[in-house]
């Protein structure tokens, strides 16, 4: 193998490498404020006087908030700390199509707090958090989505 060979073969294996690659740019800001806030939304009230963490820990019997609870610190918390980290593009589709459902999970959580026909007596409502929670997945959605479409074609 001639040099030129060795070089070409090395050249392609790095552009093949790099094509793997996400650079996120200043969106990583965005998405970094974004999960400080839905890690900031668990201390507050999430669902009558549940707080978002006692979500999480299963407090509350609501299935709807509690899976979006999951979703949010599964794919909005630690998909995106490991996407940020690894920067593959594979892995910001997948914080994109998780954090697709979470969204609609998330507004559909809002809106069973709003609707609730359950009780004789109207429901609890959302608590801030949970609204917090939902505007902070919806932004993280839009980052992901942009930064996931933003990969050039491969040639």
């Amino acid at each position: 193998m001639s040099d030129e060979d060795f070089l070409r073969e090395e050249i392609d294996a790095v552009e093949h490498q790099a094509a793997k690659r996400i650079d996120p740019g200043t969106g990583a800001l965005t998405i970094s404020i974004a999960v400080l806030a839905l890690l900031v939304s668990l201390i507050l009230p999430w669902v009558g006087e549940h707080t978002g963490l006692a979500v999480v820990l299963g407090e509350s019997e609501l299935f709807l908030p509690r899976l979006f609870s999951y979703l949010a610190l599964g794919v909005g918390v630690l998909g995106s700390g490991i996407t940020l980290a690894v920067r593959r593009w594979g892995l910001a589709w997948v914080c994109s199509l998780g954090l697709f459902a979470g969204s609609i999970i998330g507004v559909l959580s809002i809106w069973t707090q709003q609707t609730t026909t359950s009780n004789k007596t109207v429901g609890p409502g959302p608590g801030i958090g949970l609204i917090i929670a939902a505007i902070a997945v919806i932004v993280l959605l839009v980052k992901w989505v942009k930064i996931a479409a933003s990969r050039p074609p491969q040639l």
